[in-house]
């Protein structure tokens, strides 16, 4: 499975889905759509961690990168996430190049990190890969920070310099709450400050991701510099489908 970072060089940007809903047919389907990746969500999400390595499974039979946004950034939280076998992890409520640091030292083993040791999971093939191998692999995981208030974009020059983090992800609906505008996300004043995140992250040549929920706002975004494109929700997602055909059967 080729990493998130090097599909970005292939592609130019890549798009995926939020995901919430627990049965790993629907990560196949996103997979089988010829999605990037989705993002299994523990924030928002009803999902276990029992039910989270499903999940996974079937973004590896679909060929799909697993990314799995954990609940916080407690590091626990974040290794958990790691030793089932999430491809990259993305941590919500970054506001400081510190909390940037501290997470990144929790997804990584040493000499990059201080990631707990337990090579008995699934992501070490619960101990039939070769010790070196797994932690040289581990390593390689992609550490994506979720930055989406107005102290992240005060403190953003400075997390934009803490190595080891592969992309930076800006949440607009927690943006536009901070800013006092809750879910404004077409906001004037919400899209200026998005701008100047993106405007920022493409000059200092760091990739930046988005969510965004309309295929207007895609293209916007798209053509604006961001790499990372999360496209609504697979529960959005079906809603919308399954009220389009209803109001196009009952038009007929």
């Amino acid at each position: 499975m080729k990493k998130l970072t090097d599909l970005i060089k292939e592609k130019g940007f890549v798009i995926g889905p939020f995901m919430k809903i627990s049965d790993p047919a629907m990560v196949e389907i996103a997979g089988f759509a010829g999605f990037d990746f989705v993002i299994l969500d523990m924030e928002h999400g009803p999902v276990s961690l029992q039910q989270m390595q499903n999940l996974i499974r079937a973004a590896e039979a679909a060929n799909i990168t697993a990314v799995i946004r954990t609940r916080d950034r407690i590091p626990e939280s974040i290794s958990q996430a790691l030793d089932i076998g999430a491809q990259a992890v993305q941590i919500p409520q970054i506001t400081t190049a510190e909390e940037a640091h501290t997470v990144v030292q929790s997804a990584k083993f040493f000499p990059l990190g201080n990631r707990g040791v337990c090579r008995f999971v699934r992501a070490a093939g619960y101990s039939s890969i070769d010790r070196k191998e797994y932690f040289a692999k581990a390593n390689t995981t992609q550490v994506i920070i979720q930055i989406e208030g107005v102290l992240g974009l005060k403190n953003f020059d400075e997390i934009l310099k803490v190595p080891g983090v592969d992309i930076l992800f800006i949440g607009p609906y927690d943006l536009s709450q901070s800013m006092g505008l809750p879910g404004e996300i077409d906001h004037p004043d919400v899209i200026a400050v998005i701008k100047e995140f993106v405007n920022k992250a493409n000059k200092a040549n760091k990739y930046i991701g988005l969510f965004t929920d309309t295929l207007a706002n895609a293209k916007i975004w798209k053509d604006a510099g961001v790499h990372y494109l999360s496209y609504s929700v697979d529960v959005g997602l079906y809603f919308s489908i399954c009220e389009q055909v209803v109001k196009e059967i009952r038009k007929q």
